[in-house]
């Protein structure tokens, strides 16, 4: 190149070069989570807008542990009985109000590549909804693990679909990426203290 002329693999490397950067923006969007226009005009994800929670403030002791669950900033808090463990993930929320529990209650059963049904107001508003999906079929809205929690019908579980997360989109349950959940399900324990704000 220093007489001027360009070589073969200047024009090749060039040529390569300016098709990976044109590829650039489908690249990073391939595989992740953001959208260039969102779901609904309803649907807002709210990631990145965490916001600290003390345990003292919304429990008595941290006996078997503690999950907290808050809605408002779609987070889920977890501290060990010893508090030498303090996790926090983000989450997916219930779509309304009216799908929203909140409470004190506690995890009463753990299940791994749960089996996951509609419940009877689900299947009456999507009458062609399966009634069952198996566990670990990628289409199953549990995910690879799921805390059964002491109200009926409430989970908080994993997700195949990643896009929810952030979101409000769950019909009540607090959704988690399947490696967060995975990870909580190996610190929570049967009794696991479980709070939803």
């Amino acid at each position: 190149m220093a007489n001027g002329h360009l070589s073969r693999r200047a024009v090749l490397g060039g040529a390569v070069g300016g098709v990976g950067l044109a590829a650039l923006p489908a690249f990073a969007q391939d595989g992740t989570t953001e959208f260039t226009q969102p779901a609904s005009a309803s649907v807002r994800r709210n990631i990145s807008s965490f916001r600290m929670l003390r345990w003292e403030d919304y429990f008595d002791s941290t006996r078997n542990g503690l999950i907290l669950a808050d809605t408002t900033s779609r987070a889920l808090h977890y501290w060990s009985e010893d508090q030498s463990i303090y996790r926090l993930y983000p989450t997916s929320v219930p779509l309304t109000e009216e799908l929203t529990r909140r409470g004190l209650t506690s995890v009463v059963q753990k299940v791994v590549n749960p089996p996951w049904r509609p419940t009877p107001s689900m299947k009456k508003r999507n009458p062609d909804w399966p009634d069952v999906v198996e566990g670990g079929a990628p289409d199953n809205p549990l995910g690879s693990r799921a805390l059964y929690l002491g109200w009926t019908y409430f989970r908080i579980h994993g997700t195949y679909d990643t896009r929810k997360i952030g979101r409000k989109s769950s019909n009540g349950c607090i959704g988690l990426y399947n490696e967060n959940i995975e990870e909580l399900f190996d610190m929570a324990k049967i009794g696991t203290q479980v709070r939803l704000i």
